[in-house]
């Protein structure tokens, strides 16, 4: 490690109750997808104090941001994100489910985490880039809707990431790992049915029943199932069913659905099969139909040139350390749920030796927390789910890596993560994932070669083009 790099690393560290703060203010807003009002103009006003040149609302997202310092290439881009779930209000650094709100919202996936880890780095590099006078640019985006709005495949449909040179991220997790593999990708569309009302006993014949136009909807949908990939999937939930009286044909009703596959143009084509039942089910039925489009985005494009680079620093910079008391906590915390004796790590799922290695490695570390980097795995790898940083992968080199804010097993989208969220825990495992993204970055920035190589990889994965799953007069929303 080079003086001018540990020199940018202190930076960050001398920024930690910074970081911190905007952590926990975040954590404390809570605001959900799309929303992110208070969040998006708390970054906006700390980031051009810390010197960086501020774009708020970018492609006409109100809550979309970028913060710049430096000039020329490369151009490095870190990933934030700071969206709540609803229905996950919880107290921080507790034990037991207590809700600060009722029905309120929280940070179950660690978004508060997410975007201050994310500021961190740019607060490192900028530090480096001016400490240094090397050309370069780094950009914090600023990227609101990832559970519900998909705020990064809009902006991939204006080209925005086309203009990078590579893409750094991280995830709040119960591991400390480098990601690899791929992701579904997934469309979001919300159906909504208009009929007739009428009498259901008297008038029977008079109305047309959206009701029923949902239901077949979903009866066909069912048949579809079995002429469609096995790494697709389609989900749906029934968002409005016409009211609660039975004796009233019901004249309107709403259904949403959630289609994935492994690969975004297969998505976009699949969709194009489930909107054709949509049109059959109202035609069986006699009632219309208006599609609302929600959000589409695209599986993940693996890049192990820029993992090896992430994986690199990581070794060097270890993990986040805990106190004795930390520990307890995480202990303590890990009897509230199951699964956690499960195996971490994206690689323990494909590879039984690597599988054994992690085994080994959770036995030593003798409690809950994964205070242990995982080894590196760049083997075949699947994660069901769907991510938004898909859709940076297909226009520039993207790199994601984990770092263990919640103990071993924690569920997603748990109040257990809410509330590990505003812990030292969380703080440390954002400041150091901060540290390892800017170390990386810099390595990007003073070494061509490693940018050239994962430049080269990205080109051959992405040989076939990105298919956007965004149609051109679309606008960021959320379900109904």
């Amino acid at each position: 490690m080079t003086d001018e790099k540990r020199a940018a690393l202190a930076a960050i560290e001398d920024k930690a109750d910074l970081v911190s703060q905007v952590a926990d203010s975040i954590w404390s807003f809570a605001e959900l997808s799309l929303q992110e009002e208070k969040s998006a103009a708390l970054y906006c006003d700390v980031l051009e104090k810390e010197g960086f040149t501020v774009e708020r609302g970018i492609c006409n997202i109100p809550t979309a941001f970028s913060a710049s310092y430096g000039s020329g290439r490369p151009v490095i881009g870190f990933l934030a994100e700071y969206d709540a779930l609803s229905g996950l209000s919880q107290e921080g650094g507790s034990l037991t489910r207590h809700q600060c709100v009722d029905g309120g919202n929280g940070h179950g996936c660690g978004h508060n985490l997410l975007g201050a880890g994310a500021f961190a780095a740019a607060l490192g590099v900028k530090a480096f880039l001016e400490a240094t006078k090397t050309p370069g640019t780094v950009v914090l985006y600023g990227c609101p809707g990832e559970e519900g709005g998909a705020a990064k495949a809009f902006m991939a449909r204006d080209g925005l990431w086309y203009g990078l040179d590579a893409a750094l991220t991280w995830h709040p997790n119960d591991a400390n790992e480098v990601l690899t593999g791929s992701s579904n990708s997934c469309i979001q569309t919300q159906y909504h049915f208009t009929g007739v009302a009428a009498h259901a006993a008297g008038d029977p014949d008079r109305g047309r029943s959206a009701l029923d136009a949902v239901e077949l909807m979903n009866v066909g949908v069912q048949f579809l199932r079995e002429h469609m990939s096995d790494k697709a999937r389609i989900h749906y939930a029934i968002t409005d069913a016409g009211g609660r009286s039975p004796n009233v044909v019901q004249p309107r009703a709403s259904v949403l659905y959630m289609v994935r596959s492994n690969h975004v143009a297969e998505a976009v084509e699949l969709q194009k099969r489930v909107d054709k039942i949509a049109e059959g089910a109202a035609l069986m039925t006699e009632t219309t139909f208006e599609k609302k489009f929600i959000d589409g985005l695209a599986d993940t494009v693996t890049n192990h040139a820029l993992e090896r680079v992430l994986y690199q620093n990581f070794q060097e910079l270890g993990v986040p350390t805990h106190t004795a008391e930390e520990l307890a906590f995480a202990d303590q915390l890990s009897a509230t749920y199951p699964g956690s004796d499960l195996v971490p790590g994206v690689g323990s799922q494909y590879d039984l030796d690597y599988a054994d290695q992690v085994r080994a490695l959770r036995k030593e570390a003798g409690h809950a927390m994964n205070d242990f980097l995982m080894p590196l795995y760049q083997g075949d790898a699947f994660e069901p789910g769907s991510t938004d940083v898909g859709d940076v992968s297909w226009q520039c080199p993207t790199a994601q890596i984990h770092v263990a804010t919640w103990p071993n097993g924690c569920p997603g989208h748990s109040w257990q993560n809410v509330s590990c969220g505003r812990t030292d825990i969380g703080h440390k495992a954002a400041l150091h994932a901060g540290k390892v993204l800017a170390a990386a970055a810099m390595d990007l920035f003073t070494q061509p070669a490693l940018l050239e190589e994962a430049k080269a990889e990205f080109r051959r994965r992405t040989v076939a083009g990105y298919t956007c799953p965004i149609p051109a007069d679309a606008v960021p929303v959320v379900a109904d």
